[in-house]
């Protein structure tokens, strides 16, 4: 196949429009049909892609266009997407929000990735309690940027016929195609909770919703319009990308429900640099590799299994003898909290954690800290050497209750401005609330 594929981005005008619902049901139709087909995630969203990979069988990888480098993304887009079909992009929020840059376009945007590629966008827009209106989004959506293609416009929670034909003559007129319309009904709707989707690991009927998903956009969507509107990538040179180095050779990583949110791409880096992963999962009370020379909790729940990590002993002590060798140990996220020292839940109970860094978090007053950050290493560590700098992306609802360790990083958000959060470092452990994304170029 070629490395430049042949794709298309799902992208909305706004976040909730049915993004994920629509982009899943559409890559496992399309599969059903005996395609092979690449997914994507614009942005740094860490759990769609895990839908995409259950309606496809194939990993599915975040494209960043603000916190990865331009070597990272046409190594992706090239590695994955030559061995497909077709490549799907789900977009990410609306079509064109980004990081906003004074008297500039945002940056960051589904927008950018289609103008980068030159893959077509389908653009799904919610439609309910609108009629002729939704022409008028579409057309001004269609026309912003030159350089992003509309290739055709998908109907989502049409209340009828008639509704979409109230909707489908100002397309015609503003030269956009209809694909087709999905009604208005929440049996094939994806469960939510506060960062987002439930996770894909978590609903053991995933592959049946996901058929559902498929068998409604099969009779609702022109899939072979779609299909042909895809468009070949744009030729590009493909630099040697730099990325984050493994954090050691053997790498134990915990996963599980509680410990889940791995970017694939860092994974991947990881092995092609010739790191092993050794999973191992602290909910059943797993012990870390006691060979491994490295230790990386990710980020995922561990607020909602926290009686479970406290009482698991085989974990700590595993964990605890790691650290006793000077293993480097890190944590991002729900990871950085559980090196701490508790962890409070939303019910106001406290749950003692490993108290490898002297951090206390709370869940009981949930407070928002979203957004990208650009974080310079005060100290070498395992996301590279004092004076790097790492891109990455901060989401979580946790109220920081102390912090007493050395700082780790000094973080600025997307605009430049400083944040409160520098990450902690005691020894060989570490842990930032910010998910590491790729060396910042």
């Amino acid at each position: 196949m070629s490395e430049r594929p042949r794709g298309l981005i799902v992208a909305a005008a706004r976040s909730g429009a049915g993004k994920t619902t629509i982009a899943s049901g559409l890559i496992r139709a399309l599969a059903r049909r005996g395609r092979s087909v690449q997914p994507f995630k614009c942005g740094p969203d860490y759990i769609d892609p895990a839908f995409h990979t259950a309606a496809t069988g194939r990993p599915s990888f975040n494209l960043d266009t603000w916190a990865m480098s331009p070597g990272t993304l046409a190594g992706l887009v090239a590695r994955h997407g030559a061995s497909a079909d077709l490549v799907v992009v789900e977009g990410v929020m609306g079509l064109f929000d980004g990081v906003a840059e004074r008297g500039q376009t945002a940056r960051g945007a589904t927008a950018d990735l289609a103008a980068l590629t030159g893959w077509p966008v389908a653009l799904v827009l919610d439609v309910s309690g609108q009629a002729e209106t939704a022409a008028a989004i579409a057309s001004g959506l269609a026309r912003y940027r030159d350089d992003v293609e509309v290739a055709g416009v998908i109907l989502n929670r049409a209340a009828s016929a008639r509704h979409v034909g109230m909707i489908a003559p100002g397309l015609e007129r503003a030269g956009l195609k209809l694909f087709g319309a999905l009604p208005s009904n929440a049996g094939f709707s994806l469960p939510e909770r506060h960062l987002g989707l439930v996770q894909a690991v978590e609903l053991p009927d995933i592959v049946h919703r996901l058929d559902i998903l498929a068998d409604t956009v099969e009779a609702s969507l022109d899939l072979d319009a779609i299909e042909a509107s895809a468009r070949t990538a744009r030729a590009g040179s493909i630099e040697a990308a730099r990325g984050l180095l493994p954090p050691g050779q053997r790498i134990a990583l915990a996963q599980d429900r509680a410990f889940s949110f791995m970017y694939p791409h860092l994974l991947e880096s990881w092995r092609r640099a010739g790191a092993e992963i050794l999973p191992f999962s602290p909910l059943a009370d797993e012990a870390p590799d006691a060979a491994a020379d490295a230790v990386w909790l990710p980020g995922g729940y561990p607020e909602l299994h926290a009686g479970t990590l406290a009482a698991a002993g085989r974990f700590a002590a595993g964990m605890k003898a790691l650290a006793a060798q000077s293993v480097p140990v890190h944590g991002e996220c729900g990871g950085y909290m559980v090196l701490g020292q508790g962890l409070v839940d939303a019910g106001g109970t406290r749950h003692a954690m490993l108290g490898f860094l002297d951090v206390e978090t709370s869940f009981a007053r949930r407070r928002l800290h979203l957004g990208y950050r650009r974080a310079r290493l005060v100290t070498n560590g395992v996301l590279g050497a004092r004076g790097d700098e790492v891109a990455g992306h901060e989401f979580h609802y946790a109220s920081i209750q102390s912090t007493g360790d050395a700082p780790l990083v000094e973080c600025r958000d997307a605009n430049g401005a400083a944040v409160p959060e520098a990450g902690a470092q005691r020894g060989s452990v570490s842990g930032t609330f910010f998910h590491a994304i790729d060396r910042w170029s």
